[in-house]
């Protein structure tokens, strides 16, 4: 029988220091001149999901930087990320195909946290309408361990339920879209153990110097998103680490066990 391992809460002292997120959004202003010298996308629309107890206000840096590089970015339209049932599933599918019989072709989902939970089962629900997915300290992973706000999620929304279980213990495999889950060590709301996923042919886990809370303003976050949806639709390639990078940004060394048994 296979030992299932569970997952550790993130270091008390990362979530600590979680208030260095003021340092990484004043870097993003202070740096926005350079980040607009990001490479440039090709138009397409990047739907943003904010994170749990947060709206679209805390995705605007992103979502203007992005717009500075050239694609439609939109805020995922839902208000405050509070609550998840049945709706508000189907309210996120009925959105993802508004948007895609609007601009005709496919849309990138980029989400923060949980929204990052959400956008992946969006491209795994509907993988015709999605052309990738970038999730950033996202708990894909085990989640109901990795996370320090599961007991607040669970106190408004309930304990899953079985169906819900089930798809948690699979939301470590991609969907069949290029992936990347962005993750930091030092994060202090999601054990990173619980922000990686099955790497393969178009998934991918990038490790970066962040904040939880600083990951939708950080420049070496926003340098791999950029990098990330420059890519031409149909050539997706990993992100290389190499030369400058290897400063920046690292990949997480193979575990000596799947995923899956990280519970």
């Amino acid at each position: 029988m296979t030992r299932k391992i569970r997952h550790r809460s993130p270091n008390i002292l990362h979530t600590g220091l979680e208030g260095r997120w003021v340092w990484e959004l004043g870097a993003h202003y202070s740096l926005r001149p350079l980040l607009k010298r990001l490479p440039k996308g090709d138009g397409h629309t990047v739907i943003v999901f904010p994170g749990f107890l947060s709206s679209g206000l805390s995705t605007r840096q992103l979502r203007r930087l992005l717009k500075d590089l050239g694609y439609d970015a939109r805020d995922w339209g839902m208000g405050r990320n509070l609550r998840f049932n049945a709706e508000v599933e189907q309210n996120m599918r009925d959105m993802v195909n508004a948007v895609y019989d609007e601009v005709g072709s496919k849309v990138s989902l980029v989400g923060w946290s949980l929204g990052g939970v959400f956008a992946r089962e969006m491209a795994r629900a509907m993988p015709d309408k999605v052309r990738s997915v970038i999730s950033l300290g996202s708990p894909i992973t085990g989640a109901r361990h990795a996370a320090v706000a599961r007991p607040i999620f669970e106190m408004i929304n309930g304990s899953p339920e079985p169906e819900t279980e089930a798809r948690i213990d699979k939301m470590h495999v991609p969907p069949p879209v290029p992936t990347t889950a962005i993750y930091s060590k030092t994060d202090g709301v999601v054990h990173w153990h619980g922000a990686i996923q099955d790497e393969g042919d178009q998934a991918e886990n990038i490790r970066v110097p962040a904040s939880h809370l600083g990951m939708g303003s950080n420049p070496i976050v926003m340098y791999a998103i950029a990098d990330r949806l420059a890519q031409r639709e149909g050539a997706w390639a990993p992100f290389e680490i190499s030369g400058l990078r290897k400063f920046a940004f690292q990949k997480p060394k193979p575990f000596n066990r799947p995923l899956g048994e990280f519970y």
